[in-house]
């Protein structure tokens, strides 16, 4: 294992590892506030409370969640949502309906918005689509 921390950390991402690891970089506290993100997927969450979860003035955060992300939080919460509801409905077989609201949308109408604009197809033929090229084992 020490052999492989030293191959990752003097490697050309060295610098790029440090800064997840180090418990007060920007990158560990942003993804700390993804992770905080993940736990609270269903619920609407601020910006406030995204930033008091990575420990960071809302205009820092904000800032550093983009150049990290290349999205804003709120985005990143949207996409979240989107990639968790296709995952419940190719895996679990779970109907649009149940999906979007199981992810935290209120309506129906913005969530199938949302996942097309996302995704370039509703989300119903979506489904069918990949289900059609998922091999069985």
């Amino acid at each position: 294992m020490r052999e492989l921390y030293y191959w990752l950390l003097t490697g050309p991402n060295g610098g790029e590892i440090c800064k997840v690891v180090r418990r007060d970089s920007h990158t560990r506290r942003i993804g700390d506030a993804i992770t905080f993100l993940r736990k609270n997927l269903t619920r609407p969450v601020r910006v406030e409370e995204m930033a008091r979860a990575a420990r960071m003035s809302p205009s820092s955060f904000h800032e550093h969640f983009k150049t990290l992300t290349a999205l804003s939080p709120v985005q990143f919460q949207k996409q979240l949502r989107l990639l968790e509801a296709r995952k419940l409905m190719v895996t679990q077989a779970v109907s649009v309906t149940s999906a979007a609201y199981q992810v935290g949308y209120e309506s129906l109408s913005q969530f199938s918005r949302e996942y097309a604009r996302m995704f370039g197809v509703a989300p119903k033929r979506d489904v069918e689509a990949l289900k059609g090229r998922v091999v069985p084992l």
